[in-house]
């Protein structure tokens, strides 16, 4: 029996959207600061089969949550005892910003989407570094050699100006690079005025080398480096940056962000123009992230990484995205919907799919 979709449409509908998420978010770290989530660890420890190795990175499943649930590594040992095989926090800043203003998150219910303006609202580098080092020292106690892996989504403060990018990149850079498993340079939200002209291979290039070069110096080691990219760019422009990213021998590509299109909807097109501007996740862009993912896969070497995220809800979702050539897959806006048992739901269907015989991978 599904318990949280009731709870949802009773408790968490009435609600303010971000009300509801601190709501939510708040009693999971609740629940593994009094103990009471290794319950959940045990439930939800995904099975075996699903380990896999890309980037170098052993993970625990291909299926993890993507950048936005948590924004300021304040979560994750909470969120890896759900069975996530990976947490990706952030987007985080150099310096603390309080985002836009509210309201900033909406609900499209009839979609199963939501449209965002948050803003990079987060407390800045230097205070998440600590967080995300002591939750990596938690997680190699509590799962030993096969914890959930730890990625560091980073993006521009909005006070900055553009000419100045790249160093305001590396402020961040240097706080979090050597706590991060992968490092993400986020050149794609819509909600931070004037982001998406990174995603400009001219100006996308010497951000990535720097930041890169930058990332390894501090770690004393190789941290693995992916863009992640607009689903909004033509289909020109992604194969231009799949180039971009050979070139520089990027680890990986994250394919997609959310969407300034508001098409295809059912909800009420009067509530969407109300709503305003912001980045559209969830079911309406499943469609066009897979589209993405098969532009990628077929530019890039076999080699480099590929996370797709946008529009995934089922295990069948996750298992289209693999055999399309994703390496891993993410998933953030069904987690609203769906409640904490999506995550150990999913896991299961990809380790009944192994068990029957079916492939995870691309063919």
């Amino acid at each position: 029996m599904r318990i949280y979709p009731t709870i949802f449409r009773l408790l968490f509908q009435k609600m303010d959207p971000e009300k509801a998420h601190h709501f939510s978010f708040d009693a999971l770290r609740i629940a593994e600061k009094v103990g009471v989530s290794v319950i959940a660890r045990k439930l939800c420890l995904p099975d075996a089969s699903l380990r896999r190795t890309v980037m170098g990175i052993d993970f625990p499943s291909p299926f993890g949550l993507a950048a936005g649930f948590d924004k300021e590594g304040a979560g994750i040992l909470a969120l890896a005892d759900l069975g996530f095989g990976h947490v990706e926090v952030g987007t985080i800043t150099g310096a603390a910003q309080p985002g836009n203003e509210k309201p900033r998150l909406f609900r499209l219910v009839e979609d199963k989407a939501v449209i965002n303006r948050m803003g990079f609202n987060n407390d800045g580098a230097r205070a998440v570094a600590p967080r995300i080092r002591a939750a990596r020292l938690a997680l190699a106690t509590r799962f030993g050699s096969h914890r959930p892996v730890i990625g560091v989504n980073i993006g521009k403060t909005k006070t900055v100006e553009l000419e100045q990018a790249n160093e305001d990149y590396l402020v961040s850079t240097r706080e979090l690079a050597v706590h991060a498993d992968y490092l993400v340079v986020n050149v794609s939200s819509p909600n931070t005025p004037g982001l998406r002209l990174l995603q400009g291979i001219e100006t996308l290039r010497p951000l990535l080398t720097a930041v890169g070069v930058e990332a390894d110096r501090v770690a004393g080691r190789h941290v693995p480096l992916l863009v992640k990219i607009a689903p909004d760019l033509d289909d020109a422009d992604i194969a231009d940056v799949a180039t971009l990213a050979t070139e520089l021998g990027l680890d990986g590509i994250i394919a997609t962000n959310t969407t300034i299109e508001r098409q295809p909807l059912t909800s009420d097109a009067f509530k969407v123009a109300e709503i305003g501007a912001g980045g559209l996740s969830g079911a309406p862009l499943k469609a066009r992230s897979l589209a993405v993912l098969k532009i990628l896969r077929a530019k890039v070497p076999a080699g480099m990484a590929i996370i797709s995220v946008g529009g995934v809800s089922t295990g069948e979702d996750v298992i289209e995205r693999l055999s399309a050539g994703a390496d891993l897959v993410q998933g953030y806006t069904a987690f609203l919907y769906e409640g904490p048992a999506w995550v150990r739901g999913i896991n299961k269907a990809l380790a009944k799919a192994l068990a029957q015989g079916r492939s995870l991978s691309k063919a």
